[in-house]
């Protein structure tokens, strides 16, 4: 996880245009701003350039300084909604086409998430929620208890109720893969301006410097701006008149230097997921659902986060010899919700786009939402359901954790 500029050195963005990434001219002439070099904005930059278009992605900070860099990398198709599950489908097919030895890894790991006895309204979701992801093709299985220690014997199973195993699932370092997209649009012709905070303004579309600003000194007009910051795109946005529904929330990860080689697990009654990772593990979802201050708020982990979570990581996998002496790392990162769960994505405002409001699911999202919104943009219909101006901007509602069985509601 990153704090500060992530580099890949000697990519140029061959190594990845290729097959359906292969290179075309349908953006020839337009010229695009994308605000914010996370996952979704370096995804959708590079789109736009291997399309032909102009490209400038600004970033406050480094690529991947913001909540990608602080992502916990898990990828997978667990999803029961038809529309999630293509979405998840064709990003982790992406992970699979994009990665490799001189761009990035991505790990192919069984994904597991189970529930406890007792915990009857959640097993009756993940009941439910299989038999649609199975009609829905995700290749999905529901297992009980002694099936679950069967497969992986290093689990806990004997308070298991019911579980479910996804195929289609793994894990990566979303620093390394949010910096290779990056790498690979400039590559493509794109412009990369980090260290570079800018604002937007609407009508005509065009980028703003701030008064932090000491790199942009005069407004520019785009054919087109793509603001993709994560849990600052609420606050670019407000500055020129575009009220959106999304408050950014802290969530909480560690790294621990105990090993374990699969499965990546969510235990959604312990209320946390645990994945391999190349430290040993890395385990998370310290959520608190209270809105924040992306610029101001605490990076690091609250002091009883690192002792609680390993009580139940150990748990779940008696055999690791953790504790906090083990740590090798405790931080906390931004998500973004929204009032129904669903994502803010395409046109907010003429000739102004947004893509953000994840609920903790951005980074997974990234390679098919930075190519859907990068597609709209060109002129393909967008996402109906996920239409930012579905809600005025001004909505009273409660931030609900997106690290949970809501794929199965």
């Amino acid at each position: 996880m990153s704090d500060g500029p992530v580099e890949a050195p000697g990519l140029d963005g061959s190594d990845i245009a290729v097959g359906a990434d292969a290179f075309v001219d349908r953006g020839a002439g337009l010229e695009v701003a994308v605000v914010g070099a996370g996952a979704v904005g370096a995804t959708a930059a590079y789109d736009l350039a291997r399309e032909g278009a102009s490209v400038t992605l600004y970033e406050k900070g480094g690529i991947a300084s913001g909540s990608s860099g602080r992502a916990a990398g898990v990828c997978y198709n667990a999803f029961a909604d038809e529309l999630d599950a293509e979405i998840a489908a064709d990003a982790i097919e992406r992970f699979r086409t994009l990665s490799g030895d001189e761009t990035f890894p991505f790990t192919e790991c069984p994904y597991v998430w189970l529930v406890r006895e007792g915990d009857d309204q959640r097993v009756d979701l993940i009941r439910g929620g299989i038999r649609e992801m199975q009609e829905n093709g995700v290749v999905a299985l529901e297992v009980g208890p002694d099936e679950l220690a069967e497969r992986f014997p290093d689990l806990r199973t004997d308070d298991v109720a019911v579980g479910g195993i996804a195929g289609a699932a793994g894990y990566t370092d979303p620093a390394r893969y949010t910096a290779c997209l990056a790498a690979a649009a400039s590559g493509a012709g794109a412009t990369i301006e980090t260290e570079t905070p800018v604002g937007v303004r609407t009508d005509p579309p065009r980028v703003v410097p701030t008064a932090d600003s000491n790199s942009v000194d005069d407004e520019r007009e785009y054919d087109a701006v793509l603001v993709a910051a994560g849990g600052h795109t609420k606050a670019i946005l407000e500055a020129a008149s575009v009220p959106i529904a999304m408050k950014p929330y802290r969530v909480q990860a560690l790294t621990a230097t105990e090993t374990i080689t699969e499965p990546m697990c969510y235990d959604a009654t312990g209320g946390f997921y645990v994945r391999p990772h190349e430290m040993g593990l890395l385990a998370g979802n310290g959520t608190e659902t209270v809105e924040i201050d992306p610029d101001s708020y605490d990076r690091s982990a609250n002091p009883d986060f690192a002792a609680s979570l390993i009580d139940r990581v150990t748990h779940r996998f008696p055999d690791l010899e953790v504790d906090e002496n083990a740590v090798a790392r405790a931080w906390a990162g931004v998500c973004t919700a929204t009032p129904d769960q669903d994502p803010l994505v395409g046109e907010v405002a003429q000739g102004v786009y947004v893509a953000t409001g994840f609920q903790g699911h951005g980074f997974m999202r990234a390679p098919a939402i930075g190519a859907q919104v990068a597609d709209q943009l060109l002129g393909g219909d967008g996402i109906d359901r996920f239409d930012p101006t579905r809600f005025d901007g001004d909505e009273s509602f409660d931030i609900v954790e997106g690290m949970d069985l809501d794929g199965l509601e």
